[in-house]
């Protein structure tokens, strides 16, 4: 397992940070951590395929975003269909919008595939089809945020960076400020203060270890303390693993608008597939009540299509409600609405 990367050598660097919610670390201390977690990281990194070498730096990105919120063993398939059908940014940015949304498939939130094409378009037309090395550079693309910036700057480009994830930044508060979770998003001071942690030589090294370590050992629910092999120097562990006085906020599923929307998409998608979007779905498969539903409305569709309409009606019941989720689709651009139909975008 490799990674693309490029040392530049020179002196550690340690922690700059002096509050007590970011406390200073020892050189020695954090020389341990830093050579722990890099050694871990060659014999126990997980062999993902945008790790393996000459992955560029366009497969690179497209990996972090698809990873946004999503386990990686729902991305590893997407990511390769995607990669097999828009090897670079000008594949992806001639594509419908349709055939974007629908390759997305389950991954969630799927807004992310709109940014992303839209990102592509900027870098087909403008950057002459190259993905830009500097986390300045990154962040002007549509939907690039700073996290997702760095991590494509350093492990696209070997630059060094600082990279904060949900997991870098839970073991970095574990380790050295004693806390069980960290807050919900990193402020300026917490990110000054990790940015001190990333050492000269193996940045790179260091940012995918850290995050694989947050992912597979120091987890958020049920961390392997005992296979750690930084317990005995964790300061919270040796507080004793006090849990948040907060509780962290769980995102539900049943039921959930965020459901409901999903339901809604994958009847379009179904549609796609099948080839009943070319006038799209009638609304009134969707809106019209129990009572007065018409059975011929879903006979005359595809059964696959037919069966992701009856899953949005099992759902709910509540037409304004689902017009409401429909309204809100074609306002994010997830679909479009003509005459009483609906259908993927076709742009």
């Amino acid at each position: 397992m490799s990674i693309q990367m490029t040392h530049r050598a020179g002196p550690e660097t340690k922690s700059s940070g002096s509050s007590a919610a970011f406390p200073e670390v020892a050189e020695p201390e954090l020389r341990r951590v830093q050579d722990t977690i890099i050694t871990w990281f060659e014999e126990a990194a997980r062999d993902l395929p945008w790790r393996h070498p000459n992955t560029s730096a366009w497969a690179i990105l497209v990996s972090e975003i698809m990873s946004q919120q999503t386990p990686v063993s729902r991305v590893e398939p997407r990511w390769r269909a995607w990669m097999d059908r828009w090897p670079t940014p000008a594949d992806l940015a001639a594509a419908s919008t349709a055939e974007v949304l629908h390759a997305w498939d389950r991954l969630g939130y799927p807004r992310r595939a709109l940014r992303l094409q839209e990102a592509a378009e900027v870098i087909a037309a403008d950057l002459d089809n190259q993905v830009p090395e500097t986390t300045e550079e990154l962040e002007r693309l549509p939907g690039i945020g700073s996290y997702t910036a760095a991590a494509v700057s350093s492990f696209a480009f070997g630059r060094k960076t600082t990279v904060l994830d949900t997991n870098v930044r839970r073991v970095l508060i574990r380790l050295f400020a004693g806390r069980e979770r960290p807050t919900t998003s990193p402020g300026r001071k917490e990110t000054a203060w990790a940015s001190g942690f990333v050492p000269e030589d193996k940045h790179v090294e260091w940012n995918a270890g850290v995050m694989e370590f947050g992912a597979l050992v120091c987890t958020a629910r049920n961390p392997d303390c005992p296979a750690c092999p930084l317990q005995d120097i964790c300061t919270w562990n040796q507080l004793g693993r006090p849990a948040s006085a907060t509780k962290p906020k769980t995102q539900k599923w049943a039921g959930t608008d965020r459901q409901l929307r999903g339901a809604i998409m994958d009847v379009l998608k179904a549609a796609h597939a099948a080839g009943d979007d070319r006038h799209g779905v009638s609304l009134d498969v969707f809106t019209t009540s129990v009572t007065d539903f018409d059975p011929t409305l879903a006979e005359s569709l595809a059964e696959s299509t037919a069966a992701a309409v009856a899953r949005v009606r099992e759902l709910s019941a509540d037409k304004d409600r689902i017009s409401r989720l429909i309204t809100d689709l074609v306002t994010d651009g997830l679909a479009q609405q003509i005459d009483g139909r609906l259908a993927l975008p076709n742009r």
